[in-house]
């Protein structure tokens, strides 16, 4: 399974500039939406693929590193391409420590972005997968009743049957019933399985 497709979002309030990349990354077959401000994207209902972001430094209202700083705070976990009329160098060395995949300098060559854009596409869809695949185990967790989360919680533990029967006041048979129920629904395959799931999914389970 190779998931959806990407998308590249151009946030630049020069239209011409938008006009271009765009123009750019369509000529190889990329997808791409554009945005004249940090706001109107924010405002835009985003597909679930794996993206990137070529960003223009001075943004109208809000800036492209105030902008950048306020996706880390909300958790928005995107790759970001910062691209600027002006060679900064303070500019640049903070948007690179706060995690930017690459600063251009315009005009920049059009394969120096379709360069950091595909390396920017590589890294966020091993963490799309990643969040995809998390989404899908959380889905199964909570698809457990809550008996059943806590024969989850003592399996794990290193719990036999009977000592989660004599633990929740049930009978060894119930409990057997219940570990199977979990396993199914889990996905898992061996008690080894569960273990994996049940540590990827700590902070969910020990709320």
């Amino acid at each position: 399974m190779t998931g959806p497709d990407p998308i590249v979002f151009v946030v630049d309030d020069d239209a011409s500039v938008r006009d271009a990349v765009k123009k750019l990354l369509a000529s190889v077959g990329l997808r791409v939406e554009t945005f004249g401000s940090a706001r109107e994207f924010l405002a835009a209902k985003r597909p679930e693929a794996p993206s990137c972001l070529v960003l223009d430094v001075r943004l109208p209202e809000l800036s492209g590193l105030e902008f950048q700083r306020d996706l880390a705070k909300a958790g928005v976990h995107i790759p970001i391409i910062f691209i600027s009329g002006h060679a900064d160098v303070p500019v640049t060395v903070r948007a690179m420590k706060a995690g930017a995949v690459e600063f251009l300098t315009k005009p920049f060559r059009g394969q120096e972005l379709l360069d950091a854009i595909q390396e920017a596409i590589a890294n966020d869809r091993v963490a799309w997968s990643e969040r995809a695949r998390m989404t899908e185990l959380r889905a199964r967790y909570d698809s457990l009743t809550a008996r059943e989360k806590e024969v989850l919680e003592l399996v794990v533990f290193g719990l036999l049957n009977k000592q989660i029967a004599a633990d929740l006041g049930a009978s060894e048979l119930t409990i057997k019933t219940h570990r199977a129920h979990v396993m199914k629904k889990m996905g898992a395959e061996s008690l080894a399985d569960l273990v994996r799931m049940s540590e990827r999914l700590k902070p969910a389970a020990t709320k």
